[in-house]
């Protein structure tokens, strides 16, 4: 169904170093107060759980002010909230058409086109640009590192459960199908050479990397090579540790007598995630509100072409503060 290789991810062929740098303001949500032990009260104001009320235009554009972590004439990078869709249809609300508005605020002479972002459930780095030769320099610097096989984002991923090997490549063929009304991703065994050439199947790349594990829960780091829809949640039930807030694909990975194995994907839908007890008492959950707990996948960092921008290479956008409250919960801690 799939192959993982465990060859050493290094630098040597010119792949993305991560440095998982935590700027000093986001730094010191590291250092709470010491959490009180009764079970009956909440460690912090930090929430684990997606909001009950969508957000209004107004409120998504001050967010988004907000989560500017980078702006160099006419390069933008946003590190966006869980739960914003990048995209959508034109009546929904989306980052997208708060975009106009958005490049008006900050005076530019066009408006801002997306380049990169993660998926509407994950956080991390959306890169936007202004210029339209700045977006097509970015995106040709794209392609050649993805024909090279060279990552250019770095994802931070918690997990429920810890990989067997520390750190490896996975390789799959993925494919959109309806399963019970629900349109889900899946990993295709054997692809015919007709359906990868009319692009319904398509052979997908992950680097990934063990950072710190803890009682059966780790901190990933990910470096994928090819986007398809949701391929890192998908990537990761492979491997048997689904990433922790996943309602969608965790479901495909099953256990007898405390051992995970791969269920197929026609016979697990979508439903609420499950977790062990341990992990329900640390992190202060209880099952009524489960279905809400937030979807532990970071865009990170992210790679930029020298001489594109003035002062930097590498973009780095924290953690938001449930992950790393998450983090400390769990007894896992990212690399200095």
């Amino acid at each position: 169904m799939f192959r993982i290789s465990l060859r050493r991810v290094d630098c040597a062929r010119g792949r993305l170093r991560a440095h998982f740098s935590t700027p000093p303001a986001w730094y010191h949500l590291l250092k709470l107060k010491k959490l009180d032990k009764s079970m009956g009260e909440r460690p912090s104001k930090i929430n684990y759980l997606k909001p009950l009320k969508p957000l209004e235009p107004d409120s998504l554009l001050k967010l988004l002010e907000a989560s500017i972590v980078h702006a160099d004439g006419t390069l933008v990078a946003i590190n966006k909230p869980c739960g914003i869709p990048v995209s959508g249809k034109p009546e929904d609300l989306t980052l997208q058409s708060v975009l106009p508005q958005l490049s008006q605020n900050l005076n530019l002479p066009q408006d801002l086109q997306v380049i990169k972002a993660p998926e509407k459930e994950g956080s991390g780095l959306v890169l936007l640009s202004s210029c339209p030769n700045t977006t097509r320099y970015l995106q040709d610097f794209y392609i050649r590192r993805k024909k090279k096989k060279d990552p250019v984002a770095t994802y931070c991923a918690v997990t429920t459960r810890t990989p067997v090997a520390t750190e490896g490549e996975i390789h799959t063929a993925l494919k959109l199908v309806d399963i019970d009304g629900f349109d889900l991703v899946v990993p295709e065994a054997s692809p015919s050479r007709k359906s990868l050439q009319m692009k319904e199947v398509k052979k997908t790349l992950t680097y990934y990397k063990v950072l710190d594990s803890n009682e059966g829960c780790a901190l990933l780091q990910l470096q994928p090579v090819t986007t398809f829809r949701n391929q890192l949640q998908v990537h990761l039930t492979l491997i048997l540790s689904p990433v922790l807030g996943d309602h969608v694909y965790s479901p495909r990975v099953g256990t007898v007598l405390g051992e995970p194995f791969l269920l197929p994907a026609e016979q697990s839908p979508p439903r609420t995630q499950a977790l062990e007890e341990h992990v329900m008492q640390k992190l202060r959950l209880r099952e009524q509100v489960m279905f809400r707990l937030q979807l532990h996948l970071h865009l990170h960092q992210l790679l930029l072409p020298d001489g594109c921008c003035s002062s930097r290479t590498l973009l780095v956008a924290p953690p938001p503060p449930f992950f790393l409250q998450t983090l400390r919960s769990l007894g896992l801690n990212l690399p200095p």
